[in-house]
């Protein structure tokens, strides 16, 4: 029987709790989840990907999860198709993401007819990347918000 591997991408800058949970449901729910962080290379990042790569890959492990992370910069309809990968995971925290995703899953679905979009929902639909990095603009403690390996990684920068 054929390996069931869905992938998890997001820019990850940082990873968060509410990713986090969203790939503890994926990880219930396929034989192996990949958590990618896709880097857009117009983008500057708050955070070295690689740096959250293995800080991801921390978290993903503490918790006894199947899955890893990766960092790609290209397609994720191309890396799906190139890895054997027809799932991908989405988190949905409200009905704008939802709107945004089925855009994107309509693109992907060209890009690769076989990859099947699907949303997971938010159990805590306020936790963000972003807000995390306006918690640090105030000097707010952000410890409750991202997984321990991910604090760390945040706590060596702003040293």
């Amino acid at each position: 029987m054929q390996k069931r591997i869905a992938l998890y991408a997001g820019s990850f800058d940082p990873y968060t709790n509410g990713h986090h949970a969203i790939a503890k449901k994926a990880a219930a729910l396929f034989d192996e989840v990949v958590v990618m962080i896709a880097v857009n290379l117009e983008k500057k990042r708050a955070f070295d990907a690689e740096a959250m790569r293995r800080a991801i890959q921390q978290a993903l492990d503490a918790d006894g999860l199947n899955a890893r992370a990766v960092i790609h910069t290209g397609l994720v309809a191309d890396y799906c198709r190139e890895n054997g990968i027809r799932w991908y995971v989405r988190g949905l925290r409200n009905n704008m993401d939802y709107n945004y995703e089925e855009n994107l899953a309509q693109i992907n679905r060209l890009i690769n007819p076989a990859l099947e979009s699907i949303y997971l929902r938010s159990d805590d639909p306020a936790i963000s990347s972003s807000m995390i990095r306006e918690l640090m603009a105030f000097h707010k403690g952000i410890g409750d918000y991202v997984p321990e390996p991910v604090r760390d990684v945040i706590e060596s920068v702003e040293c």
